[in-house]
């Protein structure tokens, strides 16, 4: 669903797979101009992957943009696995490809899911990012986690029940629990089916009006796996401590210039983490889209991505 203030179709000039332990390998690609600025794209989810819509949030001339797709998901192998997998792992993987490709410090593109992980990154590694764009701010709170499971059902009862009624009613107090048993059934229809249900109804509160072709994308098999098992993983197993530790540490990057571009109708990551982390972090810049809900791909927040990435070509910061 690419609209018009993407830059055209771009292939990658390099790609390769970055064995990161025994278990894990991830897929990784660079477009642009080789000798551009730096950036790296962290995608959402955890387990949503990359895609090639993905590559055209940078201009390709001015750019050398590094995308990559994160443990368990995409075309990174296992496909989602959830053994080995903590954002400690990640963070580490993002400075194995630094490293690798010989990069010495960037620009970092994180939105939903990746703007966890930025912020958690760069919180670790301040001196090797140069600017922040964070877009769909999720901060992994307990308040994110019961408004994703169960208060979304206030605004779209309609997309919420399916999810909910997947599990039988003497299940439907711990939803996160009665899907964490299903995806790890030993039975694959069943596993899957709870897959399924799980990715298609985030798929479907994305975006600020229905849209097939991006439910679709959740539906699709390989995503729905990998969505849920890692949603799911991340939620249940991987939380940061104390709950609000990336509000806690924002002394450790006040000083990196950033951004926030948060969707006013974002049903999955709702406005009010975009407002908290903004009122103790003044310093960025954040811009408020007044019609769009999560998604990247919807126009309003693609054109305030796209402007602040064009800010970063040309004066090397996002901010307003």
């Amino acid at each position: 669903m690419a609209n018009e203030h993407f830059f055209p179709e771009i292939e990658p000039f390099a790609k390769g797979d970055l064995q990161v332990s025994k278990r894990h390998r991830i897929y990784w690609e660079s477009c642009g101009n080789p000798d551009g600025k730096p950036i790296i794209f962290l995608h959402g989810g955890p387990g949503a992957g990359c895609t090639d819509i993905d590559r055209r949030f940078f201009h390709p001339e001015h750019f050398r943009s590094i995308l990559f797709d994160q443990r368990g998901c995409g075309r990174s192998r296992p496909l989602g696995e959830v053994e080995d997998n903590c954002i400690d792992d990640l963070v580490a993987d993002i400075e194995r490809i630094r490293e690798e490709l010989e990069i010495e410090d960037w620009h970092v593109f994180g939105g939903s899911w990746g703007s966890t992980l930025a912020l958690y990154y760069a919180q670790q590694h301040p001196d090797r990012c140069r600017s922040l764009i964070l877009r769909g701010i999720w901060l992994l709170r307990d308040e994110e986690l019961d408004w994703w499971l169960y208060r979304i059902r206030f605004v779209q009862p309609e997309i919420w029940r399916p999810f909910a009624e997947h599990l039988p009613p003497e299940e439907r107090g711990d939803l996160l629990e009665g899907y964490w048993r299903r995806l790890n059934d030993k039975n694959r229809d069943t596993a899957m089916a709870a897959a399924k249900a799980w990715s298609i109804y985030e798929g479907s509160c994305c975006t600020l009006l229905p849209n097939d072709e991006f439910t679709a994308h959740f539906a699709d098999e390989n995503t729905a796996w990998s969505v849920a098992r890692l949603e799911a993983h991340y939620f249940r197993n991987v939380r940061l401590e104390p709950d609000d530790l990336l509000l806690q540490q924002i002394d450790r990057i006040r000083h990196i210039p950033s951004i926030i571009v948060h969707g006013r109708y974002d049903i999955v990551c709702p406005v009010k983490s975009a407002d908290d982390l903004h009122r103790l972090w003044p310093e960025a810049s954040k811009i408020i889209v007044p019609d769009a809900g999560h998604s990247s791909h919807e126009p309003g927040i693609t054109r305030e991505l796209i402007a602040a990435t064009e800010r970063v070509r040309s004066s090397g910061s996002p901010c307003l």
